[in-house]
């Protein structure tokens, strides 16, 4: 590998992009931000010889968009907060979305079994899942990735069909793809479309977020910023069985805070669409300080960094957990920092929010690099402006 410093620094000097719209709002936000987020984004990229860094933060409904380094190495291009970015697993959070958005529609209930839904899965062990369970990753215990034997629909309703769980459906958490993937083709099904379809031309245009793709079309490739992976040899998202609906999206900085911002109440959206939204915050399990909701992570907040970069961390993500299901489910909560951690072969993306205090914020970078650490970098950017907002 090359040294992290020899590439990230010219990059450097591209340093700071704050859009024209934000700039005449940035009074009401806390006047060292910039160098403060300069000073830790540039830190983090030196350590872990990120080519590309977008940071995006929303507070009380004012945006700032801070964007480092190149889209790509080979062409120069400079990040923006347009720059596409693969998202890996926060690409789950539309999948629920989805979900719930068809719930809303009349067409799924979650509490329903797969197999209601795909008839091909009846007499399966799916009969005692439910879609929630799906959303929860307390189906009983799916490896972490679909098995790469499986290439095909019919391979696919085999895998399903002949599943053993280790655990009774509630009673652990695994965090698995299989699972959150299934759930999208249920979830697509309900609506008659393919999943890529269902997301491109009914969820996302509804959320408005325009620049997110599943398959990201010709006109936007000039936009698709190239990943690296730890060797540094240049990588994009692979095509496989339930990627799309694991970890396939493609958006950016921008895009992904107009969500946050739709998860804060800060987006006009049809009435179901926002029920839809909300429900995914729902909690239904915990696990130590963590709250599962569907997909989404919350913890009680104020909430210790340690609390987070464990929560966050690769035994949580790993390894299965008891957990104690919270009856009757948690509606949304507002005093609380709601997470989702994501990434790919060449990229890491991370997002976080806190509901009470209306401040959200969205790192997407063209490298892999530890969940720790974006954790740490969020929450110190959170906390800068949560400490802006007391002295106003």
């Amino acid at each position: 590998m090359r040294p992290t410093g020899t590439y990230c620094a010219p990059s450097l000097l591209l340093a700071l992009a704050v859009s024209l719209a934000s700039q005449a709002m940035a009074s009401d936000l806390p006047t060292d931000l910039d160098a403060s987020v300069q000073q830790a984004a540039r830190q983090v990229m030196q350590q872990y010889g990120i080519p590309g860094l977008a940071i995006a933060v929303t507070a009380q409904g004012e945006q700032r968009f801070y964007n480092y380094g190149v889209a790509s190495r080979a062409t120069q291009q400079a990040v923006t907060s347009e720059t596409l970015f693969e998202v890996g697993s926060v690409s789950k959070t539309l999948t629920v979305a989805l979900a719930t958005y068809a719930e809303t529609r009349g067409k799924l209930q979650l509490t329903a079994s797969p197999s209601r839904y795909l008839p091909e899965l009846k007499g399966s062990k799916l009969d005692q899942v439910t879609l929630i369970n799906l959303a929860t990753h307390t189906a009983g215990g799916f490896p972490l990735q679909l098995p790469d034997t499986v290439r095909n629909r019919q391979q696919l309703t085999d895998y399903y069909r002949t599943w053993q769980p280790q655990y009774a459906p509630g009673t652990y958490r695994t965090y698995a793809n299989p699972s959150i993937g299934l759930l999208g083709v249920v979830a697509a099904s309900s609506l008659e479309k393919p999943y890529a379809s269902a997301m491109e031309s009914e969820l996302l245009p509804k959320l408005g977020m325009g620049n997110t793709f599943i398959e990201v079309p010709p006109g936007a490739m000039p936009r698709y910023a190239q990943g690296y992976n730890k060797e540094d040899v240049p990588v994009r998202v692979n095509p496989a069985m339930l990627a799309n609906e694991a970890y396939g999206v493609k958006t950016s900085s921008k895009d992904l805070l107009h969500f946050v911002e739709a998860h804060l109440g800060q987006v006009p959206l049809e009435a179901g669409l926002q029920r839809g939204i909300d429900a995914t915050r729902t909690g239904y399990y915990k696990v130590g300080a963590m709250t599962q909701d569907l997909i989404w992570e919350q913890y009680s907040y104020p909430v210790a960094l340690e609390t987070l970069v464990k929560g966050n961390g690769s035994q949580m993500a790993l390894e299965s957990h008891a957990v104690t299901a919270i009856e009757p489910p948690l509606p949304p909560q507002k005093s609380v920092w709601v997470n989702k951690t994501g990434a790919t072969d060449g990229f890491g993306a991370y997002v976080a929010f806190v509901p009470e205090k209306q401040l959200g914020i969205v790192l997407l970078a063209n490298k892999n690099y530890p969940n720790e650490e974006r954790v740490k970098l969020a929450y110190r950017i959170l906390g800068e402006l949560e400490a802006g907002q007391a002295t106003r």
